[in-house]
């Protein structure tokens, strides 16, 4: 490489010492002497002509072609910069300063040409070329290069003055990629860098809440890093690319072709670009031919205003482009520079042929005269060099909005202000070895780059421009919409808003959508997604094999709800609410329980209060009548103890009927438990004691003991004390409490949690323990006589009893809500009502309405019968036994009773020696106590306390 860049640059040695060229590189440029030397590389032209190069001869020179008026403004910004500096009295004084300017024609070899003659005389002792010329006094040294536009042109010329460690300033060249410092280490910008601008693309498509779009990019250093980087914003926006394609000018016809088919059958109607005008001008005309109107166009500042695309015949399909450019700047003075442009005033050839080509003309001597006379070129008139630069539409004249020139200003004057910087500085304080300065006659160029990156200035719009290793410009785009001019039918490039990003504030975006006309004439906002929006009450359902941004709509499911458009999720209703029909919203749920004013709640109470009515009613008729026979034989005060537990039962159901509360909850079971296992105690030991005395062959005074009041109260104690402790032990470590069941659709159920289902079950077992062992006693008390107890109707009502309780248990398992607590109240009830009617209700008939039944003689006779059916039987069973005992010692007899006759008619029965000794079963009744005495012929004579 070293060898080769020698031998061009003997190659531009020699060609200086032709009388003919006074300078290297190019011959086309414009260029001035002076105490320092600038280089300026611009893009005259849009491109080189493609021309086949088959080698049979010398190749020539590639020839540029289609002018560029941006481009020459650019030219003129930076001589205009030049000739304010060296006219100010208070910059670089006494200093002037020249300038080389070449045209790049926009590509890199050409940008290369012109870049190795800004190196040739700074390195040119390094080389060791003095052996061929004396060079000294012919090759001008270059400390600064303000160029190149294009992001690939810039990345060459970068590797090239790099090495020479030459300061290169860029006014348009935005790749991310020159970042890099240390790739890079000489390149500065006053363009703020594509990955702000991609992030603004990103920003105004989600904006517009598209998500289905076609990206296109230049194939160079600025489209492919500034494409990248769209897309990481679009993946990380959830927006998907449907086309992704790289383009240049250089494309044959046939590729342009199908890349315009591919757009065509796109479902996409956005189509990002992000690249230079002369790359996407072939792809326009091609979509201008087939009139494709139906899409939007996003541009990067690189075309935004590009006057190649930016035609009137092309509003048709471009009409509405979004464009990002940069903010402008203000350059006093400029517009007047511009104008006093004269072909006959400028020595360079640009001027010249910018004149040719404002005007459609040749002027007298010009190359590309002969060129039309050879036919070569269409026919052009002479022009004077005269004529009026104002009378002509073109964009050399569009100094309204001072962009990249204005960037270009901004470049010289970072230069000028950091030879200022060299030309006051004060020995000791320099930025060199030992606090050294340089010298400005003798200044070098990587002295000037070590100056610039300390520097700091300020453009007109207030912004800090620095140089520095790890600075960038903060990105300020005003957003573009292309109108056509109602006047004359031309582009009007209108600000419809602006993406700015500041160091603090973070970024901002703001866009006036009432300013835009979409497709040139259309105000409402186009679509282009890959699917229909999805509506609310829906979600975006993932579509196998097709991109995250291709959707089908499906339905929230119950419970969940979407309130907006487009909703890639459902979002589940809170625990006290439920979605809607359409599934747009959630309503509170509706409370329920066993309520008091709900027509099945207030059945429910009123057959509790008639239940605890009944049994005091039933308790004040058997308070009323408390000495009659009936009530003394039931055992008066276990009665009274057994009314109150039904009362309670019937009271307790009520608890089960409300809102649930903690203390309900806690409270409802044991009242329940309690209440029944005190009644059934009361019945147990009520059946229990009866069978005993009855059952007894011979009463003695230890049964009345046993039997007694005080210990009948003392065993229902102890029986209703373990339910208590059922109760304690269950309140105690697992409490019920009030809970809101939140499963049921459209429904909050308001219940108890019992806490633990194993002690409800023990508190409902022992119940029916007590239950089953009394339904035994009473089984087998059913013939004791039947107007002295109720053993009958106590069977039936365990009975009762247990098909209740017993249909409880699945009933209570496989309901829910509130129809949990209404069976356990309806099994309270009918068992209660079971009870009730069973035990009581017949005697309370006999006591109102059959008083003829509640007297001595008739419980008397009753009694009376059963006791001598049972003595007979035991007599006849003792007799049978003494004459086998007889038999077995002898024949030896014993006394046998004399009974003679035996009535059994169930009202009397006696002895014939009773009759004759006058005596009569005796029958008395005292304070519920019965004494019956029999006569045998042993004389033998029992009684039993009951």
């Amino acid at each position: 490489m070293r060898f080769y860049l020698k031998f061009y640059l003997h190659y531009l040695l020699l060609l200086g010492s032709n009388p003919g060229v006074s300078t290297y590189g190019p011959h086309l440029r414009a260029q001035k002497t002076g105490d320092i030397l600038l280089g300026g590389l611009f893009p005259i032209h849009f491109g080189v002509a493609s021309k086949d190069q088959d080698l049979a001869a010398r190749p020539e020179s590639t020839e540029c072609v289609r002018y560029n008026f941006r481009g020459f403004r650019w030219l003129q910004a930076m001589i205009f910069a030049i000739e304010e500096i060296n006219n100010s009295s208070s910059l670089l004084p006494n200093i002037t300063l020249g300038y080389r300017i070449f045209d790049t024609c926009n590509t890199v070899s050409k940008a290369l040409e012109a870049s190795l003659s800004f190196v040739a005389q700074n390195k040119i002792d390094s080389l060791n070329l003095d052996e061929f010329c004396n060079c000294s006094g012919n090759i001008p040294s270059t400390i600064a290069v303000v160029g190149a536009s294009g992001s690939a042109v810039s990345t060459a010329v970068a590797d090239l003055v790099g090495l020479f460690y030459i300061p290169q300033i860029s006014y348009a060249s935005s790749s991310r990629l020159l970042s890099n410092k240390n790739q890079y280490k000489s390149f500065m910008r006053t363009i703020p860098t594509d990955e702000y601008q991609a992030i603004a693309m990103a920003a105004v498509i989600d904006h517009f809440q598209w998500n289905w779009v076609i990206a296109i990019a230049s194939d160079d250093e600025y489209g492919r890093p500034g494409i990248e980087k769209f897309e990481n914003e679009m993946l990380q926006r959830d927006i998907c690319i449907d086309l992704n394609v790289l383009i240049s000018q250089y494309l044959e016809e046939a590729e342009i072709v199908r890349l315009a088919d591919r757009i065509q059958n796109s479902s996409a109607r956005v189509i990002v670009v992000f690249a230079s005008g002369p790359d996407v001008e072939p792809l326009v005309k091609e979509m201008v031919r087939r009139n494709v109107t139906d899409r939007v166009w996003l541009a990067s500042e690189a075309w935004a205003i590009s006057s190649l695309v930016a035609k009137p015949e092309y509003l048709d399909v471009m009409g509405g482009t979004i464009g990002f450019a940069l903010r402008a700047g203000q350059i006093p003075g400029f517009k007047e520079f511009l104008q006093q442009v004269r072909p006959k005033k400028c020595t360079n050839e640009f001027v010249r042929e910018f004149w040719e080509e404002t005007f459609n003309c040749y002027l007298e001597d010009s190359p590309r005269k002969e060129d039309n006379e050879n036919g070569s070129t269409s026919f052009r008139p002479l022009c004077t060099g005269e004529e009026d630069i104002t009378s002509v539409e073109t964009p050399y004249l569009d100094y309204t909005h001072l962009r990249i020139t204005y960037n270009v200003y901004l470049a010289v004057y970072a230069i000028a202000e950091a030879l200022q910087d060299i030309l006051t500085c004060t020995p000791g304080r320099g930025l060199f070895a030992n606090g050294s300065c340089a010298d400005i006659r003798k200044v070098e160029a990587w002295q000037v780059l070590k100056q610039l990156r300390h520097r700091k200035i300020q453009n007109s719009l207030g912004e800090r421009v620095r140089f520095d290793e790890a600075s960038e410009l903060y990105a300020n785009y005003t957003i573009l919409n292309w109108h056509r001019s109602p006047e004359d039918g031309s582009v009007v490039f209108k600000e419809v808003g602006y993406y700015s990003i500041h160091s603090k504030k973070g970024a901002k975006l703001s866009i006036d959508k009432t300013k835009i006309l979409w497709n040139g004439y259309l105000t409402e906002v186009p679509f282009s997604n890959c699917s229909e929006d999805c509506e609310p009450g829906t979600r975006k359902g993932i579509i196998d094999g097709m991109p995250t941004c291709c959707f089908e709509c499906t339905e929230c499911s119950d419970g969940e709800f979407s309130d907006h458009k487009d909703a890639s999720v459902c979002t589940k209703c809170p625990n006290n609410s439920w979605s809607n029909g359409n599934h747009t919203s959630c309503f509170l749920k509706e409370i329920e329980f066993l309520s008091w004013s709900e027509p099945f709640g207030i059945a429910l109470a009123l057959f509790a209060v008639l239940g605890a009515l009944l049994t005091s009613f039933v308790m004040g008729v058997f308070v009323r009548f408390r000495n009659t026979p009936i009530v003394k034989a039931s055992n008066r005060e276990l009665s009274y103890l057994l009314l109150f537990s039904l009362i309670c039962c019937f009271s307790s159901s009520l608890i089960f009927i409300g809102e649930p509360q903690d203390w309900t909850c806690r409270l409802r079971q044991p009242a329940f438990g309690i209440s029944f296992v005190l009644c059934i105690s009361c019945i147990l030991v009520k059946t229990n004691r009866v069978l005993l005395v009855f059952e007894a062959k011979i009463p003695t005074s230890l049964h009345r003991k046993w039997w007694g009041l005080n210990l009948q109260f003392l065993l229902v104690f102890l029986f209703t004390f373990v339910q208590a402790m059922i109760c304690v032990v269950w309140l105690y470590n697992a409490p019920p409490g009030s809970y809101r069941n939140y499963d049921i659709d459209e429904i909050i159920f308001i219940t108890c949690n019992e806490g633990s289902m194993m002690a409800l079950g023990f508190l409902i077992g022992y119940t029916c323990l007590l239950a089953a062992v009394c339904f035994f006693f009473a089984f087998k008390s059913r013939k004791l006589p039947e107007n002295f107890t109720e053993a009958k109707f106590i069977t039936f009502s365990m009975l009762i009893f247990f098909i209740v309780w017993i249909s409880f248990v699945p009933a209570y398992f496989s309901t829910y809500g509130k129809f949990v607590s209404a069976v356990e109240v309806i099994a309270i009830l009918a068992s209660s009502f079971g009870l009730l009617a069973c035990i009581f209700f017949n005697k309370v008939y006999i006591i109102l309405f059959k008083p003829s039944r509640n007297t001595i003689e008739e419980v008397r006779s009753s009694t009376a019968a059963h006791s001598f059916k049972a003595a007979a039987k035991a007599t006849l069973r003792q007799s049978s036994a003494s004459r086998k005992r007889s038999s077995s010692v002898g024949g030896s007899s014993g006394s046998s009773p004399s009974l003679s006759s035996l009535k059994t008619n169930g009202n009397e029965a006696a002895t014939p020696s009773e009759q004759r000794r006058g005596q009569r079963p005796r029958v008395s009744f005292e304070s519920g106590t019965v004494t019956l005495s029999f006569s045998f012929d042993e004389a033998r004579k029992n009684s039993m306390k009951l």
